[in-house]
């Protein structure tokens, strides 16, 4: 847990210290940082780098901004009105400009806004994209030494982000591997090339050299991340993808390893075959189609037919293992008809997902689809996101249940008290909330084996049991 910095400072200040010695307690407090972020798993980790940077710096991290000289906002720009939250949310931090802290917005808005960060909201000090990381020493010190408006935003084609010094990895039981960044596929309503910069991979012995040295501390699951993962290119030209999944698996003390987000363009049957041979590699899949239509396909830039799609989904049908399938949805792009719509739905129904992350179209700036007219209503995306939910929670409700009686392994994730139970994931990343009859509640990142006793739509509960 992170320590209060009232907790730490208030007994050394109310001592019979020297009044230098208390100056110097007092002008460490503005090494201090609170961040907050979000977004998907690569903002997480690039979180991770940012803490184990400031960290090594001489900061603390604290658990509330209130006590903090440094406030950071790690920004995610996929979603709808990204910019706009961002701003609303430093407007509330606005409020703390007069007590001398500093500010800093960092991520993919960052680099999507650059310096109109400083003219919407100019008393934040330092704007910076995720490949400046590694700059972080050099841009804090010239914001210690009082500059203002300080950027990192020019190198979104280097591939030394991926050697970052310091990483605190914050996940208790998952340790993160960024082993490509960028993208090069320019789909139409995607910004990620636009903030993240074109495709680099990194060299895949220094991707498994990583995994050795998480599995030295401790960590038993290792996810390897990307914008698109399976795209990855090793510089060194010794492995594809699916031989570096082999070697992260056979690492010593890893137990599990997975891997987001998969691109169907990339999918090549030959990871079907590694899951299939490696058996720390988790038996699930994330495969995002976004329309089940071949014209919104299209119109999206996918470059894939809906029957091209369905050939990838039947390698991993024809698997040895039970693979769990899941996939991103985007409902309401411009052009989309009710006929396109019930395509989505027909595929719903012909994979058979575990889960589905659906959404509403929303024009992101600078992509490709900002200039097409969005001619659907927002009361008809509602809808029509709807039917998508509502068809992929009978999939989903009848999916769960053929693991009614299943003894499976599961990862600890937490502990919910009230309802006295454990709450982990099976290896094909789905949640189980169990029982056990041991006093003492096992750890986070611990193994339990559990028998599934009852199915939910987006949950599965049990009890753990004895293995003889």
């Amino acid at each position: 847990m992170w320590r209060s910095l009232t907790s730490i400072i208030r007994p050394c200040v109310e001592s019979s210290a020297a009044p230098e010695q208390q100056r110097d307690i007092l002008k460490s407090v503005s090494k201090t940082f609170y961040i907050e972020t979000f977004g998907c798993q690569m903002n997480a980790h690039d979180s991770e780098k940012v803490i184990g940077t400031l960290e090594h710096e001489g900061y603390l991290r604290v658990e509330d901004e209130a006590e903090a000289g440094l406030i950071l906002y790690n920004t995610c720009s996929i979603r709808d009105k990204a910019e706009q939250k961002v701003f609303h949310r430093l407007n509330e931090y606005k409020r703390m400009q007069g007590e001398g802290k500093k500010f800093a917005v960092i991520g993919c808005v960052a680099q999507q806004e650059g310096t109109r960060i400083f003219d919407k909201a100019p008393y934040v000090s330092l704007v910076s994209g995720s490949a400046s990381y590694r700059n972080l020493p050099q841009m804090l010190a010239r914001l210690e030494a009082g500059e203002n408006r300080i950027t990192g935003l020019d190198d979104r084609q280097t591939d030394e982000t991926f050697e970052t010094e310091f990483v605190a990895r914050t996940n208790p039981h998952r340790g993160y591997i960024t082993i490509i960044e960028g993208c090069d596929k320019f789909c139409a309503y995607c910004v990620v090339p636009y903030t993240r910069g074109k495709e680099r991979s990194r060299a895949a012995n220094s991707v498994i050299d990583e995994a050795i040295r998480i599995a030295d501390q401790g960590f038993t699951e290792i996810q390897l991340l990307g914008q698109n993962v399976n795209s990855y290119n090793d510089p060194s030209a010794k492995m594809t993808f699916a031989e570096l999944l082999a070697a992260v698996g056979s690492v010593p003390g890893i137990k599990r390893v997975r891997f987001t987000t998969s691109h169907p363009r990339d999918f090549t049957k030959d990871i079907v075959d590694a899951i299939d041979a490696v058996p720390t590699l988790c038996d699930h899949v994330h495969l995002p189609v976004q329309s089940g239509s071949t014209a919104v396909l299209k119109a999206m830039n996918r470059e894939y037919t809906r029957d091209w799609y369905l050939e990838r989904i039947s390698w991993i049908k024809a698997a040895k293992r039970d693979i769990s399938m899941t996939s991103d949805i985007i409902v309401g792009f411009p052009g989309e008809t009710e006929q396109d719509l019930e395509d989505t739905a027909t595929l719903l129904e012909e994979v058979g997902y575990d889960q589905v992350f659906a959404f509403k179209y929303s024009p992101r700036p600078n992509t490709p689809a900002v200039t097409l007219a969005d001619s659907i209503p927002d009361e008809v995306k509602v809808a029509r996101l709807q039917v998508i939910l509502e068809r992929q929670r009978a999939i989903q409700k009848a999916s769960y249940q053929r693991h009614l009686g299943e003894v499976m392994e599961v990862m600890v994730e937490g502990h919910n008290h009230q309802r006295g139970q454990v709450t982990g994931r099976s290896s094909q990343n789905k949640t189980v909330n169990f029982t056990v009859t041991d006093p003492i509640l096992p750890a986070t990142g611990s193994y339990r084996t559990v028998k599934i006793t009852q199915t939910f739509p987006n949950s599965l509960v049990g009890e753990a049991v004895r293995v003889n």
